[in-house]
């Protein structure tokens, strides 16, 4: 997020509309909910988080033991019961 003087991009007219509301405060503008990307999926890490899961639930589902694949993946066996037993 970057700091945007209102000046520089809003009209005068808007600009005097929204001081009504705050003056001299910092005020966040999120944007529209359809342009909104999900996290991880700009860097690829959902990507990468998506294909490690699927490799556990093999691995699991051909026999291997929920703590050898917390020592495996550097997670605790609670995180690796969460991805095996949720959909």
């Amino acid at each position: 997020m970057r700091y945007v003087n209102a000046h520089e991009i809003i009209p005068k007219k808007l600009l005097a509309e929204i001081q009504q509301y705050v003056q001299g405060d910092l005020l966040y503008i999120p944007k529209p909910e359809k342009s909104r990307v999900k996290w991880g999926v700009r860097s690829g890490e959902r990507q990468r988080l998506t294909k490690r899961n699927t490799q556990i639930r093999d691995v699991f589902r051909s026999g291997s033991a929920l703590q050898s694949l917390a020592d495996e993946y550097n997670l605790s066996v609670e995180t690796i019961k969460k991805n095996i037993y949720t959909k």
